[in-house]
């Protein structure tokens, strides 16, 4: 039998995986090493997703494979349903898997006898027909179906037919790290007396970066203190597909507006503490992104968990996150809007503050500690509930 108990339980994760630099891997990560130190889960196992490149993973990858080899999907489905795994968990994203819109992961969920649940890190509005049955067969097929946000549950139920009993909303998972005062990180990393605006993450057209430098001219001139740091490196698959042109474009922009002085690049991967430490020492996270359909955002999750004030355009995960007074929302692809936020901001320091302690309110709860403990509790329940399946332990 499958599972009984007081059993351990053993959970694989199907997706992408570090050292593939990928938002969603590292999600993974997170939430696997989570859950393997709670008291009742063995280290999750993880099935990780191949885009033609050789990745060196370590020994929590079971197994890994290309994308775009269809008949992988299948045989994994028959080897999961043979071994000791009670459950898997799918984290779904439009171009991880093979096929049409990454049709392919049906091969798999279809054949899967063992409990599944499927995390759905896109949740589209106005999907192609495509994207529509990929999203309403997984729902319809796992037994359970998680978002990231809220505004999405009502969308997985009435766009994509999923019964609203099987769908949850956990937030994105931040990890918990100790780090030194604002001050201090901000002399350490030589920032002293600035005022800190950052972003960061993978850099691509799509991140609306040329506006966030625009709407910096008008911010220093009031704030000749004011600094914008945009930290990470270009998107790999960006950076093979064109190179650096986006990372030119915005460095001769820099130049072009006199803001050499007010804006900085840092051109690498992040490490996670690297990552916590750029937010802790910034006074306004910015997310300036073009598109409003993005329903999460990783860094924007990891600027609400340290607790900073944040101006984002309105996409729809920020215009939910930043509501009752975490941040300000200024227009798309407005210059002059973003201006006019973080000059609000800069501005007035009690309203700052105030804004930091509601922002840090709700970024407590999003700890992935928390997190991973919410995921347990489903996936009990998911395990406990389900039938028991004959099979051999591999």
């Amino acid at each position: 039998m499958k599972n009984e108990t007081n059993k351990i339980i053993n959970v694989a994760f199907l997706g992408t995986y570090l050292p593939r630099e990928c938002g969603l891997a590292t999600f993974t990560h997170d939430l696997a090493h989570e859950l393997g130190m709670l008291g009742d889960f063995s280290p999750p196992r993880v099935i990780a997703v191949n885009n033609n490149a050789v990745y060196a993973y370590g020994k929590d990858v079971a197994r890994s494979f290309e994308q775009e080899n269809k008949s992988e999907y299948a045989r994994i489905a028959y080897e999961l349903n043979r071994s000791d795994i009670d459950l898997l968990v799918i984290q779904h994203e439009f171009g991880i898997y093979g096929g049409e819109c990454g049709e392919y992961v049906l091969e798999l969920a279809k054949r899967l006898t063992i409990p599944f649940i499927v995390i759905f890190h896109t949740v589209l509005t106005a999907p192609n027909p495509a994207q529509l049955r990929i999203v309403s067969l997984l729902g319809e097929w796992s037994d359970r179906s998680v978002t990231m946000a809220q505004s999405t549950v009502a969308d997985l139920h009435h766009i994509y037919g999923i019964p609203a009993d099987k769908i949850r909303m956990h937030h994105h998972g931040v990890p918990r790290l100790s780090a030194e005062s604002r001050d201090t990180l901000k002399s350490r990393y030589g920032y002293a007396g600035r005022q800190i605006v950052s972003t960061f993450g993978f850099l691509s057209p799509g991140k609306g970066i040329e506006y966030a430098i625009e709407a910096m001219s008008g911010v220093a001139s009031r704030h000749p203190d004011a600094l914008y740091v945009v930290w990470g490196k270009t998107h790999p698959v960006v950076k093979q597909e064109v190179g650096e042109v986006y990372r030119r474009q915005l460095a001769d922009q820099v130049d072009r507006l006199g803001l050499n002085e007010h804006v900085r690049f840092v051109d690498k991967l992040l490490t996670q503490e690297e990552v916590v430490h750029s937010l802790v020492l910034s006074d306004i996270y910015m997310t300036p992104y073009l598109g409003r359909e993005q329903a999460v955002s990783g860094t924007l999750a990891y600027g609400v968990g340290y607790g900073r004030v944040i101006v984002s355009t309105p996409y729809r995960y920020a215009t939910e996150m930043l509501g009752d007074g975490r941040g300000l929302l200024a227009d798309f692809r407005d210059a002059k809007s973003l201006e006019t936020q973080l000059l609000d901001i800069l501005d007035h320091p009690d309203k700052k503050l105030q804004m930091e302690r509601k922002t840090a309110e709700l970024g407590r709860r999003m700890m992935w500690d928390q997190i991973a403990k919410e995921y347990a509790a489903l996936i009990r329940d998911v395990v406990g509930s389900s039938y028991p399946v004959q099979g051999s332990v591999v």
